[in-house]
């Protein structure tokens, strides 16, 4: 076999964790896909799995080689591209990721605009509230709200997103407005916990941070329940800027606590540095730089 197939069959097992799915995956039998990994590995001269009855999973020296054999698959799928002309009109199946609300509300309108002007192209949307990995997931462009730690990637920023503590006009008619953050242990409180992570909430009162430890009535896994419940008046919130926007339009929500709010977080459309000349990827992350930065529920306006 030779050894671009069998860097292949290495990828496939370390995504899948399985000889038999890579091998049908890529169309050939589970034995033929052991055999290219042991040629793999005795060409190395490294170990690069750790084999049970049930798991395969990545050696560290498998950990390292990977990153690079999808590299070299990359790099060779790019010169393909580039001499079949690929780079110059988009075309192909581009797969954009972002978190859940945030995708619905504001990407999927930027890809239904974008399919409209390229036909050559389809898109893969894949909505996750949780990081995820560029390479090992086989992504194009993400849109990531925080701060960056992936030095590898290539970023745009297109604004800014606020952590906004709200609830409904008939909530705090019947409850009150908290004046401070104190105030809050004296409210029902509705609790998003795919958003937060834990119950502590942080505040910033002038140049120091309070953290306030909260018991709230309601805990739900989504962000989009939370934000229905507030907005039906049953407590207390603290989503996103992006998330609550058009609520706090509509009156059906109110901001409290504003001088207490921690400092912004930054939103960027991030890629590969492999794929920057791509012609789907290029001309998608134009499109979504110019929509994103009109946006006024990330541009500092909500």
């Amino acid at each position: 076999m030779d050894k671009l197939q069998t860097i292949k069959v290495f990828i496939e097992v370390a995504k899948l964790h399985s000889f038999s799915s890579a091998a049908e995956v890529l169309g050939m039998s589970a034995p033929a896909a052991t055999r290219a990994v042991a040629e793999l590995e005795g060409r190395l001269r490294v170990k690069l799995f750790n084999r049970t009855t049930r798991l395969v999973r990545l050696t560290e020296s498998g950990r390292r080689f990977f990153n690079s054999a999808v590299a070299i698959i990359e790099d060779l799928e790019e010169a393909e591209a580039a001499a079949a002309g690929l780079y110059a009109t988009p075309a192909g199946t581009l797969t954009v990721t972002a978190p859940v609300v945030f995708g619905q509300k504001h990407v999927i309108p930027i890809v239904n605009e974008y399919l409209g002007l390229y036909s050559g192209v389809s898109v893969n949307a894949m909505f996750y509230d949780r990081v995820t990995s560029l390479l090992e997931e086989e992504l194009d462009v993400a849109i990531r709200i925080g701060h960056l730690k992936d030095s590898n990637l290539y970023a745009t920023q297109v604004g800014s997103v606020r952590r906004i503590v709200c609830g409904s006009p008939r909530y705090f008619k019947k409850r009150g407005v908290p004046k401070c953050p104190e105030d809050l242990l004296e409210h029902d409180l509705i609790f998003p916990k795919t958003y937060e992570g834990t119950t502590t909430w942080q505040f910033r009162n002038g140049d120091k941070t309070e953290r306030l430890k909260l018991n709230p009535r309601l805990t739900c896994n989504q962000n989009g329940a939370a934000l229905r419940a507030a907005v039906e008046g049953h407590g207390i919130t603290r989503l996103m800027s992006y998330q609550v926007g058009e609520e706090l339009e509509k009156g059906n929500l109110e901001s409290i606590l504003t001088g207490y709010e921690e400092a912004p977080l930054p939103v960027n459309v991030v890629h590969l540095e492999g794929r920057r000349a791509n012609a789907k990827v290029r001309s998608f992350i134009d499109l979504a730089v110019e929509r994103l930065r009109e946006n006024p529920f990330i541009s500092g306006n909500i």
